[in-house]
């Protein structure tokens, strides 16, 4: 079957060297795109290009440098002559008790989570303002810490309900001219990081089972299917879709509780 969702676009995808951003960009390219793959960690993002081959990008970027997001417009255009989606992933993890923060700890989390979202949307829909036909799609990855906290994570969560805010802000001031914003807040993820957490624990199934039982799916999220929902707002499928916040959790952040470890009797009211 032809790949059709996103042919002949040209999508930007940031921290796209691994974890969720690496997922994005194999279906954004099994999907008929053109992939900028953009990350810090430039061997990163060149073998994932390699490994898709043609139409595939690589570009080394830190995102907290406006310089740097500049020349990954200006290369995107150069390559590509257009920019139809950008994917806003490139994002740092922290967890540190409020009480010991401190301003750097602050500044680096939002100059990477929020800022560089902010004003690399803003350069690249000048781009599409400018191009002819005009318009395009950006999609900003979010969190579930944009409906809900956990401890340790202030910087982090600001940052997370700040994306989304953001969202709807640009969404409805650009939406008359062709360009739609949208949100994805997705929750636990087969990444690194979860890997991090299980590695750190001195019992893993113990870490596993807690996680999995406040998750009404029971398991992690594969970084391909939040892929998958970010083709979609990409596309010209969900055009009439700007200004969402959509939560790919596994149902996580609609549970009342985890999951009861124990099986009770049928209730029936009387």
């Amino acid at each position: 079957m032809e790949s059709i969702l996103l042919k002949n676009k040209t999508i930007i995808i940031t921290g796209a060297g691994g974890g969720l951003g690496a997922g994005i960009g194999r279906v954004c390219h099994r999907e008929g795109a053109n992939v900028v793959i953009a990350d810090i960690r430039g061997d990163a993002a060149q073998a994932l290009a390699q490994s898709l081959g043609a139409n595939a990008l690589a570009v080394t970027c830190n995102v907290a440098s406006d310089e740097q997001l500049h020349q990954l417009v200006h290369t995107t255009v150069q390559t590509f002559g257009r920019i139809d989606g950008l994917v806003n992933n490139a994002g740092i993890n922290f967890v540190k008790p409020f009480l010991e923060t401190a301003p750097a700890d602050w500044d680096k989390v939002i100059s990477v989570d929020l800022r560089a979202t902010f004003f690399l949307s803003q350069f690249v829909a000048q781009q599409m303002l400018q191009q002819t036909p005009r318009g395009g799609s950006i999609v900003n990855i979010s969190s579930v810490h944009s409906l809900a906290a956990l401890p340790g994570a202030g910087p982090y969560d600001a940052a997370k309900w700040g994306v989304v805010g953001l969202t709807k802000s640009i969404a409805v001031e650009l939406a008359a001219q062709g360009v739609r914003v949208n949100a994805i807040s997705p929750g636990l993820l087969n990444t690194q990081i979860w890997q991090d957490i299980l590695n750190a624990a001195p019992d893993p199934k113990a870490v596993t089972d807690h996680w999995f039982g406040n998750i009404p799916i029971e398991r992690e999220i594969e970084p391909e299917e939040i892929g998958e929902l970010a083709v979609f707002l990409l596309s010209d499928r969900s055009s009439a879709i700007t200004g969402a916040n959509i939560f790919a959790d596994g149902g996580m952040t609609s549970a009342l509780t985890s999951k009861e470890p124990y099986a009770a009797k049928a209730i029936e009211g009387k």
